[in-house]
């Protein structure tokens, strides 16, 4: 998730047990459990690496992100207590500290204060199965996010668009809610061609 390993970094058994001194077993373990939900790959001759994507297949889990975004966002308007509508809006003032920080650290501390802005509207929908749905899909496409949100500007709209979706579901307009969050995390084209550029070349693979 931290991006520290990229995609096609091959991952030795061996010294994953030795890092983590534990046997192999609990390492193979993982390993598969891993691959089972996308996350790395077994290659003939090279053993587990971690996963790339196709561009196409990254387009369509941003689209499914987006329609699950937004079904949080609108259970979120409608359930939310009292205390969970502060937090939201704690989280999203944070978010705004942050984009407009000029610190060399303010995107690291941004992605952070992103990640919990939009924790806490998945929990706000109080639906587990949703939850864990969410939570799956956006740590699969955390390396990816990382990217679209290292440009200045793209925090500074981020920001703006966090408002928008706070300020609907603290008022608890549903409808609202959901709209302004699928408009968040949907890519248009052009924005989908410079998220594309500043990736590695490691992250995408081509469509076979």
């Amino acid at each position: 998730m931290a991006g520290r390993l990229e995609p096609g970094d091959a991952l030795d058994e061996a010294e994953l047990a030795r890092k983590f001194g534990v046997s192999r077993t609990p390492v193979r373990e993982a390993l598969l459990q891993l691959a089972a939900i996308d996350w790395i790959q077994f290659r003939p001759r090279r053993g587990a690496v971690v996963a790339p994507i196709t561009l196409q297949r990254m387009v369509q889990m941003f689209e499914v992100m987006a329609e699950l975004e937004a079904l949080c966002a609108r259970l979120a308007a409608e359930r939310m207590t009292i205390a969970e509508r502060n937090l939201l809006k704690q989280a999203a003032q944070a978010c705004a500290r942050e984009a407009r920080s000029e610190t060399e650290s303010a995107n690291s501390r941004y992605f952070d204060a992103n990640y919990t802005f939009h924790e806490l509207i998945y929990l706000g929908a109080h639906n587990e199965h949703l939850l864990t749905m969410a939570i799956a899909l956006r740590n699969r496409l955390t390396p990816y996010r990382r990217y679209r949100l290292r440009s200045p500007m793209r925090l500074k709209s981020s920001s703006r668009e966090h408002d928008l979706v706070a300020k609907a579901i603290i008022e608890g307009d549903g409808e609202r809610a959901a709209q302004e969050m699928r408009s968040h995390l949907t890519i248009q084209s052009a924005l989908l061609a410079e998220l594309a550029s500043q990736l590695p070349p490691s992250y995408l693979e081509g469509v076979k």
